[in-house]
């Protein structure tokens, strides 16, 4: 299991070395590795059971954090969309984006993006599962900022990243909090802690930071608004990422936690209220737009609200309901996203509005697009109308809320069959423009994936048997435990869901008829962006961009005289607050060691030499002066039998010196740039600082001697670590991490300077 999350990450860096051999007809190779993926997962099936495969892998023991993966009914429906969707996304892209100069990069990106979700989806360790999920969101930033040299593409990246990533931070706060709670951070432990974490005082919060974290990830209003702007990237990524996987993380993390922090109203309402919000939201967005991939993105966080309301909805039937559309969507909208993308690469135009007739010269593509959109609609006997189905099933069944639910479950449906009419029938049927009648079915490699995904949605409408007990069931006992779940049935007789399904068909193929999408409409929906969530974030952006050049002119205003100043400055407040309040000095001298005559010469030494660093005018004098001062500490160091720290000491205050000499040798030889008072003021802030901090060493002079840490690394240096010396033992093993922290800090300025140093920049004149 752990070579299959991370084969991905391994793709990705071999691709460095052999990518340059996939950029041509050999390209299509690299959907091997998904699909061997798809497999290996579907070996799985009807072997989950209940209580789900467990897989565990060492890590950080000691701080609790294991590579401990959990495949389970939701986590295994999961994993075969991201690598069955993938597979098709592979191959599709080798001839979509034939030829061009970064396909392999382009690969790189897919096999990492692909490794991330599947650890999130399989991570039972909740600080696991958070690498994962900001793993998605980092290697989505480079997915949809594919096209770098666009700048809306780089626009779009960024704030994609933004929303999500911010989304992360709190979500992060959130699971810090559960595993507090908890005592734990593997998920199948904390399930027996959901009482406490539901009558805890913090529960709230942590439900705030969860649906944070959720929300922007799966784009629910009001962080929707990144989706639509994603579409910048190529068609393969909107299929990948915002039909089956990323957009989908967010739902998958409300569905795991649903055992954990369900069944509070607190949960079900917000999750009721924010995905009836987004749903109806979206979905009437999709009356104005003529460009069809903003068509599917609307349609696109419409499905998602959908899923967050059959969540919150939290009955039997939502559950059911919940898991069923997960893979109805994936199907159908991956088909239609990759038909779009046949339709751009063909026409060069994706204005839904200027194209009609393509079934005469592209008619494989047609039929799947018309496969895709009868599913969308729900028209039996496909594998959506089984999921529209159940969806008016669950709101039906709700106990409070029923004719609310229905009513906008079902406005919802009718403006989705619009939009799937849109993009899967309007492109296809009608009169051939002439500048169209010349087009040739492309490769294979384009329309056989959308046509695999209408056959399958087709398929499993007509046999649902084939995906529910093996697959679909398993996946909602995940979400509402140990319960009795009915079979999916084709057929259920002429009751009311049987005719709010017809009602959805009739009223969305009207409303398909008499509106027609126009530049128009788009118009007028656009004069209503000021109001939009998008334009506040613009916003408050500006507005922090401007208290930020205030932050930025008062304090970060790059003379370093000052940033030591204020620092000191802050310190000494600190300090002095401290040793006032809490801490009572108490100095015995007595205990001291007398001064001897060396000591007292080097003090001497060393006050002369601060006064000369202090009122001398000349930089190399004052220089030299701090040069005496350190080197006299060397000497302190020597008498009390530190030779090393003399050494280091030595070394280091005689290359400093030099620097500094070759620093400043051509500067003008004076200091002229402050006056008495500033002088003062500094003088008065460096006796202030000098003074507590002596204060604060005789005071941890006279505080009792605690051996017990000292004790400990003398004793287990050898045993645990194997090392005689205690001190590299200390850096290197039992304080490897703040050693791992140093050194990447170090890595990153070192690409920082390289970077640096490498670039070119023409000025223009």
């Amino acid at each position: 299991m752990l070579l299959a999350v991370f084969s991905g990450i391994l793709f990705a860096i071999g691709n460095m070395v052999w990518g340059r051999w996939l950029k041509g007809s050999l390209a299509w190779l690299c959907g091997l590795l998904p699909l061997s993926l798809f497999f290996y997962f579907s070996q799985f099936l009807g072997k989950v059971g209940t209580q789900g495969i467990a897989f565990h892998y060492a890590w950080i023991p000691s701080a609790g954090i294991n590579f401990d993966f959990h495949l389970d009914g939701l986590s295994l429906l999961f994993s075969l969309l991201i690598t069955g969707i993938g597979s098709l996304v592979f191959f599709y892209s080798s001839y979509y984006l034939k030829g061009h100069e970064y396909l392999d990069r382009f690969y790189s990106y897919l096999g990492f993006f692909m490794a991330a979700m599947l650890g999130l989806v399989l991570s039972d360790n909740l600080i696991v599962l958070f690498i994962f999920w900001e793993l998605t969101s980092i290697s989505s930033f480079f997915l949809i900022g594919f096209n770098n040299e666009d700048a809306s593409s780089r626009k779009s990246a960024l704030l994609a990243l933004g929303i999500t990533g911010g989304g992360g931070l709190l979500l992060f706060a959130g699971i810090l909090l559960i595993g507090q709670i908890g005592g734990t951070y593997s998920f199948q432990e904390l399930l027996v802690s959901d009482m406490i974490m539901q009558e805890g005082l913090l529960y709230g919060l942590i439900l705030f930071f969860v649906f944070a974290g959720a929300f922007t990830k799966s784009a629910q209003f009001p962080f929707h608004f990144w989706l639509p702007g994603a579409m910048k990237a190529p068609t393969p990524v909107s299929t990948y990422l915002h039909s089956a996987t990323m957009v989908k993380a967010g739902i998958y993390l409300l569905a795991r936690f649903n055992p954990l922090l369900g069944n509070h109203p607190y949960w079900n309402n917000t999750l009721l209220i924010v995905g009836g919000l987004t749903m109806l939201y979206a979905a009437f967005h999709t009356l104005f737009r003529t460009d069809l991939k903003s068509i599917l993105a609307y349609s696109t966080i419409a499905a998602l609200g959908i899923l967050v309301f059959l969540i919150g909805a939290g009955t039997q039937e939502a559950m059911m309901a919940a898991v069923t559309f997960i893979l109805v969507h994936a199907l159908y909208k991956a088909a239609l996203f990759l038909i779009t993308g046949i339709i751009d690469h063909e026409t060069g135009t994706r204005d839904v509005s200027r194209i009609s007739g393509l079934f005469k010269v592209l008619m494989p593509v047609g039929i799947a697009g018309l496969l895709a959109a009868l599913s969308n609609a729900g028209f039996p006997p496909f594998f959506g109308f089984v999921g529209k189905d159940l969806i008016y099933e669950a709101a039906l069944h709700h106990p409070y809320y029923s004719g609310l639910l229905i009513t906008a479950s079902l406005i919802t449906n009718i403006l989705l069959l619009y939009a799937g009419f849109q993009a899967g029938i309007k492109p296809f049927f009608g009169s051939l423009s002439k500048e169209y009648k010349g087009l040739q079915l492309p490769s294979p490699f384009l329309w056989i994936p959308p046509l695999l995904l209408g056959i399958l949605s087709f398929g499993l409408g007509v046999f649902p048997f084939l995906a529910d007990g093996s697959l679909l069931n398993p996946a909602a006992l995940s979400l509402a435990g140990n319960v009795e779940i009915l079979p999916l049935k084709l057929w259920h007789g002429f009751n009311t869901v049987f005719w709010l399904s017809v009602a959805t068909i009739a009223l969305g193929f009207i409303l398909y008829w008499f509106i027609k999408p126009s530049s128009k409409k788009e118009k007028l929906i656009q004069r209503f962006e000021k109001f939009s969530p998008l334009t506040l974030i613009y916003k408050v952006g500006d507005l922090f961009s401007a208290l930020s050049k205030i932050y930025t002119r008062t304090l970060q205003n790059g003379y370093l005289r000052l940033y030591v100043l204020t620092t000191l400055s802050v310190l000494c407040l600190l300090l002095g607050y401290k040793l006032l309040t809490d801490i009572s000095i108490s100095l015995d001298f007595k205990s001291l060691t007398e001064v001897t005559v060396y000591e007292a010469m080097i003090l001497v030494i060393m006050f002369i030499a601060i006064l000369l660093s202090v009122f001398s005018k000349s930089r190399l004098a004052a220089i030299a002066s701090m040069g005496v001062v350190g080197f006299s500490v060397c000497l302190l160091f020597v008498f009390y039998s530190a030779p090393d720290l003399a050494m280091t000491q030595f070394a280091i205050d005689t290359l400093t010196v030099v620097m500094f000499v070759l620093i400043i040798y051509r500067l003008p030889r004076y200091l002229a740039y402050s006056n008495k008072l500033v002088r003062l003021r500094d003088g008065l802030v460096s006796i202030v600082f000098g003074s507590l901090i002596t204060l604060l060493v005789l005071e941890v002079l006279n505080a009792p001697m605690n051996k017990q840490t000292a004790e400990y690394y003398a004793d287990n240096a050898y045993l645990l670590a194997k090392g005689k010396n205690v001190v590299n033992v200390i850096l290197v093993d039992f304080r490897g991490l703040d050693t791992m922290v140093e050194i990447t800090v170090l890595s990153i300025a070192a690409i920082g300077v390289y970077s640096l140093l490498k670039l070119n920049v023409k000025l223009e004149k």
